[in-house]
């Protein structure tokens, strides 16, 4: 695989480094602001503040949690875009606002590859599809037959944001099914699943974390899961590849970034630190508690990851027939 620009960018920060020799890890920021795209009260808060948490230890700095809700992530990554490059100013955030809002918003305001630099990764995670308690669905199958019999084949299905992946996928049940199924955007999962829980919309799609605490409560039930394996957290449930909807199995990813032109030697700092937290047991097992896969990923891995996932949506976007906003 060639290399993407945001490796070239990290490999020039790290070939650079010599070139910051004034900026010394004793002059970092005192204060760091862990930006977080979506509201308070979601799966992508309630992981930023656990790590926030466990971070300030080891940097020992301060590290607050920064919420800037708004178009999947949009306006939090334009906030990173304008922050000094000093490390004060860190974006936690997931696949779409990196890998998918570039590709369907005409001017985001931001190019991932010339603002931004990974500061390491640390988990991937799972899509998938659930239904309010109010539906008689206990299975995907069930959910199929009770849209076409009691909605005469539409009805609407919940996304986190608009143009997202979950957008795409409802596109794909629709046809995989011969379901008029209408996806309706929200302003992050936290406002979808209220929704759900006071039944004014019957389905939706969202990460495993952010169903998993009302799935186990009975308040809501996950049918099925995205990637290429059943999950620990709700080993009951089929995948979609289970299902016979193949082509889901590559996994979003979690991970941090800084402004470009952030200092390289905060960068292997920040890096280092992440490493350690996501190794510690306890943080290891709450984030597998809410349906996350810990999985560590240096700078340069996160940007080879985020490289491959974003050629694989390149695709599937292009396909669906969407056209930029």
């Amino acid at each position: 695989m060639s290399l993407s620009r945001r490796q070239v960018l990290q490999f020039s920060l790290a070939a650079s480094a010599a070139g910051h020799a004034s900026w010394s890890l004793a002059q970092g920021p005192k204060q760091i602001k862990l930006l977080v795209g979506f509201p308070p009260g979601g799966g992508t808060d309630a992981i930023a503040r656990l790590l926030a948490e466990k971070l300030k230890d080891q940097l020992g700095e301060t590290v607050i949690v920064d919420n800037r809700p708004g178009a999947g992530g949009q306006i939090a990554a334009q906030v990173l875009k304008a922050s000094p490059a000093d490390g004060s100013t860190l974006f936690v955030t997931h696949d779409h606002t990196i890998s998918i809002l570039p590709q369907v918003v005409k001017k985001p305001g931001f190019d991932p590859d010339k603002d931004f630099v990974p500061a390491g990764g640390f988990a991937n995670f799972v899509n998938c599809f659930a239904v309010s308690a109010s539906t008689p669905a206990k299975s995907f199958a069930d959910y199929v037959n009770w849209v076409k019999n009691e909605g005469h084949g539409k009805s609407a299905v919940g996304i986190p944001a608009p143009a997202s992946t979950p957008e795409f996928l409802v596109q794909l049940l629709g046809k995989r099914y011969q379901l008029d199924l209408l996806a309706a955007p929200y302003r992050g999962s936290a406002p979808m699943i209220a929704d759900m829980l006071g039944n004014q919309i019957p389905a939706g799609i969202g990460s495993v974390q952010d169903f998993l605490e009302n799935h186990k409560a009975g308040k809501l039930r996950v049918l099925a899961v995205l990637g290429g394996k059943r999950q620990p957290a709700l080993p009951d449930v089929p995948t979609f590849a289970e299902l016979g909807l193949k082509g889901f199995e590559d996994l979003p990813y979690y991970g941090v970034y800084a402004p470009a032109g952030t200092p390289a030697a905060f960068i292997e700092r920040f890096s280092q630190a992440l490493a350690k937290v996501v190794a510690m047991p306890d943080v290891r097992e709450q984030l597998t508690g809410m349906g996350i896969n810990v999985d560590y990923m240096t700078p340069v891995q996160l940007a080879t990851r985020e490289h491959a996932y974003t050629q694989v949506w390149t695709k599937i976007i292009r396909e669906s027939g969407f056209q930029p906003q």
